[in-house]
């Protein structure tokens, strides 16, 4: 079963690959559809060209052979008859005439001695009639022409195309000079039309097959053409996954080959750029992890001290003379500000460098937030609306790092009370923190939790290193869910912690990269 769905998904891959390569805007189907546009016109053009050449030579070929034929006959027979001949005669006649070489229908119109008009016809009396003749064609070869040096003549032979019942048919008149009768000739067309009707199929065949053989031609050229460009594409698209060694094999000296050489050193160039910018920041992280180490050893010592310090201020027996007090608190104050940001630098070097890891325990949320008030002595400051019973798979650690961030920082630049609520769905829990103070300018909110970003023009300028709200968003990003921050349409800044319920399945995933690190 699984073969035969990885042959259906195969198909269907190299099905859809066909597709897109022929999509509307794919090159390659422009590419076709212009070669077959200008063969269709060339073919199309070359065959009408032939067809109507051919047509004219065909048809004046038959033509003045027939009307060769029919003059000299008019000479010679119709010629030799009386001025005024009998029916019988013309009849006769009529007949002799059509035994010719080209086998046309003659008919002979006179009068005879009493003056009546009498017909001869080849074809006997159902045979070619005066009606079969077009009325203009018998008005042109009745009318006596005068004669003039150049026009000896005063009768002409005429000649005219008709169709009879879907026939072409070659009808031409004529009089005897001298008096005579009138001859009219009918020839049939029917072979030379099927003749070119053949003529005409062979070019339709000619200009599909030259249509045809444009078609591969094209997709011949589209191939040879586009399959650099194709590996380019691809080259690029690795490129773009950050697999930055990726080059493409260059031959030839044509334009394509030109551009995979400008690919190629575009490649490299990029590939030594992001190695220098990989040492560097490499290097930085490696400064900070170093210089966070070397400050926690005599940090340790100066905390010791701050703290008898911190105790000798508390000390009823007043231990610290009143002039320097000041100085002493600020010492106090500043060495807990120094041990905060080396903290949070280490932290942070933690998260660059992907050392950073879970450890999981179930925890309920609402617990998690009141233990979390509780140590940092918020409890009259925070409004809680969180059921108990509320569960998640967490880094119950990191959660309290996220909580006091946020917490903290709306105590610190918003108003109280800061309302904690917690929401939760069957995939995941929402905290949301809210404060009651002027909330965050809009030109402030995209960089909320930038590093070492700090908003001095909007609010009260912070105590803090400034790191605070982005480890809170690194830690949420570590357990797969966001913090957003935005402004309450009643007044106030809300910070929106979503969290998964369950990520055992991310805690895993880091397992397995550093075994595959190590």
């Amino acid at each position: 079963m699984t073969q035969r769905q990885g042959g259906i998904r195969g198909w269907s891959a190299a099905r859809k690959g066909h597709l897109s390569r022929l999509r509307l805007t794919s090159l390659r189907l422009r590419l076709v559809v212009v070669f077959g546009l200008v063969a269709l016109t060339a073919a199309v053009s070359a065959s009408g060209i032939a067809y109507w050449l051919n047509r004219e030579a065909v048809l004046t070929r038959t033509q003045g052979a027939v009307l060769r034929d029919f003059e000299q006959e008019m000479q010679n027979r119709a010629g030799s008859l009386a001025e005024y001949p009998s029916q019988d005669e013309l009849q006769y006649t009529a007949g002799q005439m059509a035994t010719s070489s080209q086998r046309f229908s003659v008919l002979l119109v006179a009068e005879d001695g009493t003056g009546k008009t009498v017909y001869g016809s080849s074809g006997g009396l159902n045979g070619f009639s005066l009606e079969d003749v077009p009325e203009s064609l018998r008005r042109a070869v009745n009318k006596q022409q005068g004669t003039t040096a150049g026009n000896t003549s005063p009768y002409h032979l005429y000649w005219q195309r008709v169709v009879d019942h879907g026939t072409p048919y070659l009808v031409a008149g004529t009089k005897v000079i001298g008096g005579g009768p009138t001859g009219y000739m009918r020839k049939s067309l029917e072979p030379e039309a099927k003749d070119l009707n053949s003529l005409a199929w062979s070019l339709g065949i000619a200009t599909g097959l030259a249509l045809i053989g444009a078609a591969l031609l094209a997709q011949a050229a589209a191939t040879t053409v586009l399959k650099p460009v194709h590996r380019l594409g691809v080259a690029a698209r690795r490129l773009g996954e950050g697999k930055l060694d990726t080059r493409l094999r260059v031959s030839g000296t044509d334009e394509l080959a030109d551009l995979s050489r400008t690919f190629n050193l575009a490649a490299e160039s990029l590939e030594k750029r992001v190695a220098d910018m990989a040492a560097r920041d490499e290097a930085s992280r490696r400064f900070v992890a170093d210089m966070s180490h070397e400050l926690r050893t005599p940090l340790t010592a100066i905390t010791a001290v701050t703290e008898v310090l911190e105790e000798e201020l508390d000390a009823e027996s007043g231990g610290i003379d009143p002039m320097i007090e000041p100085a002493v608190r600020l010492v106090v104050s500043e060495t807990r500000r120094l041990n905060d940001l080396v903290e949070n630098l280490m932290e942070v070097t933690r998260f660059d460098a992907g050392t950073a890891r879970l450890v999981l325990d179930d925890v309920d949320v609402a617990d998690q937030i009141t233990a979390c008030i509780d140590a940092r002595a918020w409890l009259d400051a925070v409004e809680l609306d969180a059921e108990r019973g509320i569960h998640a798979r967490l880094d119950p650690r990191r959660l309290d790092v996220i909580l006091a961030n946020l917490i903290g920082n709306a105590l610190k630049h918003g108003g109280s009370p800061v309302r904690v609520s917690v929401r939760a769905s069957a995939d995941e829990v929402v905290i949301a923190v809210r404060d009651h103070g002027p909330g965050i300018p809009e030109e402030v909110l995209p960089h909320v939790f930038d590093r070492f970003y700090k908003a001095s023009a909007s609010r009260p300028r912070s105590e803090g290193s400034g790191l605070g709200l982005s480890i809170a968003l690194e830690n949420a990003h570590i357990h797969g869910g966001e913090i957003s921050a935005a402004n309450s349409p009643e007044s106030g800044a809300v910070f929106t912690l979503r969290l998964p319920r369950d990520i055992s399945d991310l805690a895993e995933q880091g397992e397995q990269k550093d075994k595959e690190a190590t």
